[in-house]
């Protein structure tokens, strides 16, 4: 499973940024995928994640009502729509897969399998 992780850049507070994450490989039908980030000096810390099958959706508290997750099965794509943008949220940007996620409802990053290379969205004040 390859993921490839698209879509960082320069917004100021208030602004809007889409983030995309394209799968390759295996297909993802009981697959959970999700953002994770990690900012400058801190450890690396769940987003969201989406359950590839029926699309159950769970994110951190502090982006819930802003951020919001999505899939495109066809396309093999998921998406990380960012709205009101904070300087808090200036992190490099991870998409990762769980291929297992059975009926967890937490997400850390050491339950995740694959990961794709990072992508930077920096926040401006």
């Amino acid at each position: 499973v390859q993921l490839q992780a698209s879509g960082g850049g320069l917004v100021q507070a208030g602004g809007s940024l889409r983030l995309s994450c394209a799968a390759s490989g295996r297909t993802f039908t009981n697959y959970a995928m999700g953002w994770f980030r990690q900012a400058p000096g801190k450890e690396r810390e769940f987003v969201a994640v989406i359950r590839w099958y029926g699309g159950t959706t769970y994110y951190k508290d502090s982006v819930k009502g802003r951020f919001t997750i999505s899939r495109d099965g066809a396309k093999k794509t998921m998406y990380l729509q960012m709205n009101n943008l904070k300087p808090e949220d200036t992190a490099v940007y991870y998409c990762a897969a769980d291929p297992e996620p059975g009926y967890s409802t937490t997400w850390s990053p050491g339950r995740m399998i694959y990961w794709g290379e990072g992508t930077l969205v920096t926040v401006s004040s």
